[in-house]
């Protein structure tokens, strides 16, 4: 896993299982990978050691990938995503090739339901 691949998992990561994490590991993880701080502005804004920030962050990381690695809910909401995208996109082409047909108004019908389902999440 490269570098930005390893930031953006942290930062999905972090959406998910953030509010288990201490309020400072939480918050030294979203100045590092979403801010782009470093370890030594961090350090020198919460006026601690940089290895301080650094042992912080890692602990929490470590948290992070442990519970995604228990749960899964940062995988299954990609499958999710891509499941709804392509049954939005399948009833979108009956809807289409069907028109006002009682196959286009279902199609239409399920199109609206996969909507508000995805606003849920």
């Amino acid at each position: 896993m490269d570098g930005v691949e390893k930031n953006l998992r942290i930062s999905r990561l972090l959406d998910y299982y953030g509010s288990m994490l201490t309020e400072k590991q939480r918050g030294f993880i979203d100045l590092y990978y979403n801010e782009d701080f470093s370890l030594a502005e961090i350090a020198e804004h919460e006026n601690i050691t940089r290895q301080g920030v650094r042992d912080s962050i890692k602990h929490g990381e470590q948290i992070l990938f442990e519970l995604e690695e228990k749960l899964h809910l940062a995988e299954k909401s990609q499958v999710y995503f891509a499941l709804n995208e392509r049954v939005s996109h399948l009833a979108h082409e009956i809807h289409r090739t069907c028109g006002g047909s009682s196959s286009g108004a279902k199609a239409a019908e399920i199109e609206k339901l996969m909507k508000k389902y995805k606003e849920l999440f």
